[in-house]
């Protein structure tokens, strides 16, 4: 009998133990190589996306269209970078990231190459929007997705440090994309830029494969899958299970609101320094300055965020409640006419912003486990991008019915705020603990575990009598 408890108890303590190393995850290691790839990757794609502007004229005077439709151009590989996240998430849940983010920078290298030979402002639709868009949604969410998998204690961190390859590359890009142009003109430029962006394929080849705990659907008599199995296969691909639950559901309309108002100083900023009376010369290093301040707020956010004095979900309403204040204060600094007063708002207003990024990726496996994190930030994705779209068109319209800018920022500063109050309505808000992510598979789990501690309660109790019946025998 006692031989046999004390055998029960091993079993039972390694069990817990290993429960809880799968709980804490890896941190690090071969996650550091990930976010150096990762790093590339974004820079290859928002650093592109960013500094396409470049492009923009040599389009107007090739093709003879308006600047409205050269615009189109990249709203289109915008939003089918965002369309087409949660098909990625879904592939990579099937198969596996590796093979999606090579496969993403085959697609995007691809759509920038036959951008090269394009002889009519569709055929730039068709490539550097559809077909590069789409290899960009390919490759952004799975490489977040399993950089984030690889830590836990620096998660933050890790995504603080491969974020700052959006700025650094937006620096960069622009004057080399011009010395191209230059050089090569804007054919030759695009096949460079196709050459570029193939070099996301090595970095996602540095992902390592890992099998996924699927369940297979059942299959019926014929031994074929029926429809309904086939359609709850592609529902656990997507997660779709996600827009089911309250704190992803409320997370993802406040991250779609900070979306409306969050990309308008990139938009109109300058123009609104050129209008209060400033030289082009400062306008424009009011926006480099930002950039600056984006990318010390990304590094110094994460690590503060991976000390733990705070939850995570409360640095993410902190950073947007703030960097809503400054975008209302941006308009308001410059009518007096203050150049510094600008720039010190501005620059607190970079580093909001820049800081707002590193969390709020990092808070989804908070909400939703680290096991749908794929899946849940393909959906946001999806999600947040007609909210993104509207924002600049409604901070145009505002400027062309008020004359000037002050409204534009006002709305686009107070979505932000309205977003932050939206957080607040999450569960457990208030809680100086993070709750339990929200995970179906996890309460299965616990059941099974409780029905394991039941079985292992009723043997001792059985032992129990069998050891007081023997004992009985003995006297």
């Amino acid at each position: 009998m006692n031989g046999h408890s004390v055998l029960t108890m091993a079993n039972l303590k390694p069990k817990s133990e290993n429960q809880h190393e799968k709980h804490e995850g890896p941190d690090g290691g071969w996650g550091w190589v990930l976010v150096i790839a990762m790093f590339v990757s974004t820079s290859l794609v928002f650093g592109l996306m960013r500094s396409l502007g470049i492009f923009f004229v040599e389009f107007v005077h090739y093709f003879e269209e308006s600047a409205q439709a050269i615009s189109w151009i990249s709203s289109i590989g915008l939003a089918a970078q965002q369309f087409f996240s949660p098909v990625a998430a879904a592939l990579c849940n099937a198969y596996n990231a590796r093979v999606v983010v090579m496969t993403g920078g085959f697609l995007a290298g691809l759509g920038f190459l036959l951008a090269s030979q394009a002889t009519c402002l569709v055929h730039l639709y068709l490539t550097m929007g559809v077909i590069t868009g789409l290899g960009w949604g390919m490759v952004f969410t799975p490489m977040t997705a399993t950089v984030m998998a690889h830590f836990t204690r620096r998660r933050t961190l890790a995504l603080g440090l491969a974020f700052t390859s959006i700025g650094l590359s937006s620096f960069a890009f622009n004057p080399l994309f011009q010395l191209l142009v230059d050089m090569y003109a804007w054919r030759g430029a695009l096949l460079i830029l196709g050459g570029l962006s193939l070099n996301i394929v090595p970095c996602g080849a540095l992902i390592r494969p890992q099998r996924r705990s699927k369940s297979q659907p059942k299959v019926n008599s014929e031994g074929r899958p029926s429809c309904a199995m086939m359609l709850q296969r592609v529902a656990s691909y997507l997660e779709l299970s996600v827009l089911c639950e309250r704190p992803y559901i409320t997370f993802t309309l406040a991250v779609s609101l900070f979306n409306v108002g969050f990309f308008v100083p990139y938009f109109h900023l300058v123009a609104h320094s050129i209008q209060a009376g400033f030289s082009e010369y400062q306008a424009a290093f009011v926006m480099s300055a930002a950039g600056a301040t984006d990318i010390l707020g990304r590094v110094l956010s994460g690590w503060f965020s991976d000390l733990g004095y705070f939850r995570l979900i409360h640095l993410v309403s902190l950073w947007t409640g703030l960097a809503g204040v400054f975008i209302m204060l941006l308009p308001v600094s410059s009518l007096s006419g203050s150049y510094a007063t600008l720039m010190v708002i501005n620059l607190l207003y970079g580093f909001c912003s820049g800081a707002l990024t590193s969390v709020i990726f990092a808070a989804i496996p908070m909400i939703v486990g680290v096991k749908r994190t794929m899946g849940a930030l393909g959906l946001l994705q999806l999600i947040e991008s007609g909210a993104g779209l509207l924002g600049t068109p409604l901070s145009g319209l505002l400027r062309d019915v008020t004359g000037n800018y002050i409204a534009s920022f006002m709305v686009a500063g107070s979505f932000l705020i309205l977003g932050t109050l939206t957080l607040v309505t999450l569960p457990h808000f208030f809680s100086c603990t993070d709750p339990p992510p929200t995970n179906p598979s996890a309460l299965r789990e616990s059941s099974s575990n409780s029905k394991d501690q039941d079985v292992t309660s009723e043997l001792e109790q059985i032992n129990s009598l069998a050891a007081d019946t023997n004992l009985r025998g003995t006297e």
